[in-house]
């Protein structure tokens, strides 16, 4: 059985990231007799200058990516297709707000600690994008971390304080110096880079290739 380390530096305001995330976990359950994985998030941030009360994300993809409202509807109607073909439910609606997501990132790090890092990953996804909870309050964040069994208590101090603040910037430094500028990116085994939300197949070739070479060099 061969065990891949993975690391895969995303945003929970990044919507390929949830699709690559559920298209690299159908992977390894096909791969299961043969492959397993221990992963790691890490932080990245599309919006850093973002304010804490957000900004209507129509609006803000509009202005950052010039998209006209056409090629909005447009955008939302592939990644919801997407969504469906990996298994994750993405819901739009006119109310939708891009958030700064620095805080997640804390609340990640530290549910790392824990050993509930991808639970927490996924809640937040499932909590922004399908159930369209506003993750920039803070009693909303702590209803997601005690859903995934984090103490909320524990949480609410990180929230009101810096914790884990330094931590998270030297990880996105970290990662913007090996050239990480967009995200998904799965990094395999420290050595081997995949960007972007992959479909299930290109995981599996991926890995296939990754192990067979591995074998060479170990021979």
């Amino acid at each position: 059985m061969r065990n891949f380390k993975i690391d895969i530096v995303s945003d929970v305001m990044c919507p390929w990231c949830v699709v690559g995330y559920k298209n690299l976990e159908a992977a390894l359950a096909e791969l299961k007799d043969d492959m397993s994985a221990d992963i790691s998030w890490h932080p990245f941030e599309l919006n850093p200058e973002m304010p804490i009360e957000g900004q209507n994300l129509n609006e803000h993809l509009m202005q950052k990516y010039g998209l006209t409202e056409e090629q909005g509807d447009e955008n939302r109607q592939r990644m919801a297709e997407a969504g469906q073909r990996a298994g994750f439910t993405f819901n739009f609606d006119d109310a939708r707000i891009m958030i700064n997501s620095f805080d997640l990132h804390r609340l990640l790090m530290w549910a790392g600690e824990q050993g509930k890092q991808t639970a927490l990953k996924l809640a937040f996804f499932e909590a922004h994008f399908t159930d369209l909870k506003y993750l920039n309050q803070e009693e909303v964040l702590l209803e997601v971390v005690e859903q995934v069994g984090l103490d909320k208590e524990q949480a609410r101090n990180i929230l009101q304080s810096d914790q884990y603040a330094q931590a998270v910037r030297q990880a996105q430094a970290r990662f913007k110096q090996l050239g990480i500028s967009s995200v998904p990116t799965f990094i395999i085994n420290d050595k081997y880079a995949l960007s972007g939300g992959q479909p299930s197949e290109s995981f599996i070739q991926a890995l296939r290739q990754i192990s067979e070479e591995e074998a060479k060099e170990a021979s």
